[in-house]
């Protein structure tokens, strides 16, 4: 058997590309389709080379796949390609012939003439030697090829993230996770991370595809443009299944190393909340007051899930986490898709990466980069801090800024709003996906800032409904990027404070303190109070 330093001369990411000098390729595979019923897929071409130059399963699982495990090598030619070798030589024979280990199959092919001559092997190595120079420039253009950006924005003009980019790169790159999620919420930056990103790796993938999602694709149309592109073959008119479909793709991804991003998967997930109520919970027009029931009836959790005809993402999402390959799948998103919760771990092949705001330095950048040369460090450390240093709020307020306060930091303090028409537009339709009882949670939380645990949400904040309800809201919130965790305990950024906050005031609640635990407060004493609270949280 040719040891892993003499096969590997040839070029083993180009799929055991020896064993076209020595074998008869092309008539091999002809005649293998024919014993199969059908062609071979690229999967058992590559597996078939792999040992036409003298690998194991174990070794070709190595090379292949980067992983000790063969058993889905051993599965594959167990199941197939023995089989087909079996039926071809048979037939030819006109006796059985066995594949009792995958050290015979070059000695029963060679028997069978399969092996080419050594006149034939100089005149091969005469034509690889004259066509070098041809064959190179050919791949520096086939790569360049490799690469679809799709509709990627351009982030030359990208600040910060380093430890964030290198994190994630380590996954990727070194630790060959499979599915990966960039998780955040809206505006903090996860389209520009996911194109940095790859850009920054492109190099240590044979394709790299980036897509976006915000028009909400059909799968169907996001296959048809993948796989041509992985596969290169032109695409058809295709009658296959969606899942069929998808395991094409897979196919692909074994076959190659492939980089494929979807951004803005939010944009095919919804909310279920079976109440259909919105916040506030309810308001009796006849007294004027507000009243938050205490108890668990009426509160149902509205659950994330796909949108109606897009549930096929989900299984798209599972066999690509679920199947043995050696590509990679990003994806960026506001909310975590549940396929994500049930395989990602910290040492799996599927990973989340929760997105955070951007350092007071790199703020800085940004601001300057909107004219504001002479921002004091401690203005832009309120900027930063108010936004929670998310990139797209920090960008709309220094627009805001320059064209409502002539540049005068000064004078937008003083004016004294804070979450304002993008912004608000931003927090409203993450908001307002919520279940009535998650915006409870929501709303208490704005209204006693710091850390709490489950346990005490449980048994002091919420102590008449159900704890099992109160352990899944907490667990959607962090799901949906709207709170932060901090070891046990959770906690709320500043700017869905002063958000929630100011909606109090805007929805004109009064609450009312009785028996049974709701709770309240006149309007005129509870907006005084609010607008205070407002301005002790810019000061934390």
């Amino acid at each position: 058997m040719k040891g892993m330093t003499e096969a590997g001369s040839g070029k083993i990411e180009e799929e055991f590309i020896e064993a076209k000098k020595n074998w008869e390729l092309e008539r091999l595979y002809v005649d293998l389709a024919s014993a199969k019923g059908k062609a071979l897929t690229p999967v058992e071409k590559k597996l078939l080379r792999g040992l036409l130059c003298g690998f194991g399963p174990a070794e070709i699982a190595n090379i292949v796949y980067k992983s000790g495990n063969s058993s889905t090598v051993r599965v594959y030619l167990s199941n197939g390609l023995y089989k087909y070798i079996e039926e071809m030589l048979s037939n030819q024979a006109g006796y059985p012939v066995k594949v009792k280990n995958w050290s015979r199959v070059t000695h029963l092919l060679e028997e069978a003439d399969y092996k080419k001559s050594r006149l034939q092997i100089e005149e091969v190595n005469s034509q690889i030697k004259t066509n070098i120079e041809k064959e190179t420039d050919l791949n520096t253009m086939k790569s360049s090829q490799r690469k679809d950006w799709g509709e990627a924005v351009d982030v030359s003009l990208f600040h910060g993230r380093k430890t964030e980019l290198a994190q994630v790169q380590g996954w990727i790159v070194e630790e060959h996770c499979r599915l990966v999620v960039i998780l955040g919420m809206g505006g903090i930056g996860k389209t520009a991370f996911s194109i940095k990103l790859a850009e920054q790796i492109k190099d240590k993938f044979e394709y790299v595809i980036w897509r976006s999602l915000r028009l909400a694709p059909p799968l169907e149309v996001i296959l048809s443009q993948l796989i041509p592109i992985l596969s290169q073959l032109p695409e058809t008119k295709s009658t296959e299944t969606v899942e069929s479909r998808i395991s094409q793709l897979i196919d692909c991804l074994r076959s190659s190393r492939c980089l494929i991003v979807l951004d803005n998967i939010d944009a095919i997930l919804c909310s279920d909340s079976a109440d259909g109520s919105n916040f506030p919970e309810t308001v009796q027009e006849d007294t004027g007051k507000f009243s938050l029931s205490a108890s668990s009836s009426g509160y149902v959790l509205s659950q994330i899930r796909y949108r109606q005809g897009y549930e096929a993402y989900g299984e798209l999402l599972r066999r690509i986490g679920d199947s043995q390959h050696q590509s990679c799948l990003l994806i960026t998103s506001r909310e975590k898709p549940q396929e994500i919760t049930t395989l990602e771990g910290e040492t799996l092949p599927v990973r989340t990466f929760k997105l955070t705001g951007l350092r007071n330095t790199d703020s800085m950048e940004i601001l300057k980069s909107k004219g504001f040369t002479n921002l004091r460090e401690e203005e832009c450390k309120l900027i930063t801090n108010w936004y929670s240093g998310n990139p797209l709020f920090i960008k709309l307020v220094a627009t805001a800024i320059q064209e409502l306060f002539g540049g005068n930091f000064s004078e937008f303090l003083a004016q004294g709003t804070m979450v304002f028409g993008d912004i608000r537009v931003i927090l409203d339709q993450q908001f307002n996906r919520l279940s009535s009882l998650e915006k409870l949670m929501m709303s208490w939380l704005a209204l006693n800032p710091g850390l709490v645990s489950v346990r005490k949400l449980q048994k002091e904040v919420f102590p008449m409904i159900s704890e099992r309800l109160i352990l899944e809201a907490v667990e959607l919130l962090q799901r949906r990027s709207l709170i932060e965790r901090q070891a046990s305990s959770f906690f709320q950024n500043p700017v869905w404070m002063e958000y929630l906050a100011y909606r109090f005031i805007e929805e004109n609640f009064q609450l009312s303190q009785d028996k049974c635990g709701s709770v309240s407060m006149s309007h005129t004493i509870f907006a005084a109070q609010l607008k205070n609270y407002i301005t002790a949280i810019r000061l934390i």
